[in-house]
């Protein structure tokens, strides 16, 4: 399973980068942002290298999925709506952390407990299980075992999009350890000072913006900028760069040294509804203005042709029934991206196994297995070449619209915000 989310993430995902990543076993529970609903423990078991087990919403185990999630390393954690006996049921389930965390094996906890309907760049406030769950296995084992506690922050800049980003973000861990007499003597105060400072910890590992209104201007703002960690540039720069730019922002923005003025607020809601009103995106006319595609892309589309068309037989009959039933199906678009991904590996995976039967006596077993290991890098090559002659198309459809005055527009609008903004790296 670890290297099938691998290999198809890392597909899915355009860039993807590590910062301080951790060690493969330790008694460590990681407390994370839930950005991005089911995507989230998929890229951190892919990439963070880290041994983890999940605390995982109850309701999705059944007769039927409980055997895989328990072989996936996942653990139900019981909420008041499912209508059991919560703390009895949860009781269970923390004594399973502590004998995961005693075996040298780490949690993953997503602190916030919820996933936004949309993806939005911020945190909410976090839960205290994690570090009751710490402290009680410090109880456990009687304070003789080393346990902490850190953060990782999941940054995307579309967790739905194929081909978008992700930028994970270990903070250092906090050795739960050297709380032991303030916890002995009031733990409820200890567990809330504390569930506090992680908290502050995993928003610096985040672009986080402290209004939820001000989330949709700061992406504006970014889009407009050409800068950040929004998913709009066809040509991308340097990962780590763009989520500094993009936290820089949030953060002057949270302290009011960028002030969003009603005027500037008024600015940006014209012109994207401009936009709206021509049935374009910013990305787009940007593009419609330049010529953001250079002749070796054209070549390496024209080359990778063959490719695309194995990716379109072997792939195409089920992408697009899954992503109209997974579209239609789910109303909250954050879980699209993640939903679309595991039903295409344990769909079209094993129907494409049939391969396997007639290919041997054509090319031999070596051939046909490494054939069949292709055929998801046959579906990337698919969609990559599909999306690049939409989106011409599309930017050729712009730019048949008389659109100079948005065009004035917009650069008005760029140059008000290079004199508001002015960011430091």
């Amino acid at each position: 399973m670890y290297h099938i989310l691998n290999y198809t993430l890392r597909l899915y995902f355009r860039n993807i980068k590590v910062h301080n990543k951790p060690s493969k076993y330790g008694k460590t529970i990681y407390v994370s942002n839930h950005a991005a609903s089911f995507m989230d423990p998929l890229v951190i078991a892919a990439f963070n290298r880290s041994v983890v087990y999940f605390l995982t919403r109850s309701d999705v185990f059944t007769s039927f999925t409980k055997p895989i999630f328990w072989t996936a390393h996942m653990l139900p954690i019981y909420r008041q709506r499912d209508g059991v006996n919560t703390k009895e049921k949860n009781n269970e389930v923390f004594r399973k952390c502590t004998e995961t965390l005693l075996r040298n094996r780490s949690l993953l906890i997503f602190g916030e407990g919820v996933t936004d309907d949309k993806f939005v760049r911020r945190l909410k406030s976090l839960k205290k299980g994690a570090l009751r769950i710490g402290f009680t296995t410090l109880e456990a084992c009687d304070w003789k075992e080393e346990i902490y506690i850190a953060a990782i922050g999941c940054n995307y800049s579309n967790p739905s999009r194929f081909g978008s980003d992700v930028l994970i973000k270990n903070s250092e861990p906090i050795l739960l350890n050297q709380f032991k007499d303030e916890y002995l003597e009031n733990p409820s105060k200890v567990i809330s000072k504390l569930t506090l400072e992680i908290q502050n910890v995993l928003k610096n590992e985040l672009t986080h913006v402290d209004e939820i209104e001000n989330t949709e201007y700061h992406e504006k703002i970014m889009m407009i900028q050409r800068k950040g960690m929004v998913d709009t540039f066809y040509n991308r720069p340097n990962l780590s760069e763009r989520w500094n730019y993009s936290s820089n922002l949030a953060i002057k923005i949270n302290e009011g040294s960028m002030n969003l003025t009603d005027d500037i607020k008024r600015d940006i809601d014209t012109y994207f509804k401009k936009l709206n009103d021509n049935g374009i995106s910013d990305d787009l006319f940007f593009d419609s203005m330049r010529n953001p595609i250079s002749g070796s892309q054209y070549l390496l589309q024209i080359l990778s042709f063959p490719i695309a068309i194995l990716g379109f037989i072997h792939c195409s009959l089920f992408y697009f029934p899954i992503r109209h039933f997974v579209e239609k199906k789910f109303r909250r678009d954050v879980f699209w991206g993640s939903t679309k991904l595991i039903m295409m590996i344990f769909i079209a995976g094993p129907v494409n196994l049939v391969v396997l039967l007639f290919l041997p006596p054509l090319m031999g077993w070596p051939l046909s297995v490494l054939y069949f290991l292709g055929i998801p890098f046959f579906g990337f090559i698919f969609h990559n070449s599909l999306t690049f002659w939409l989106r011409l198309f599309k930017i050729h459809k712009v730019k048949g619209q008389n659109l100079i005055k948005l065009q004035a527009e917009r650069a008005v609008l760029k140059q008000n915000l290079d004199n508001f903004v002015e960011l430091k790296n």
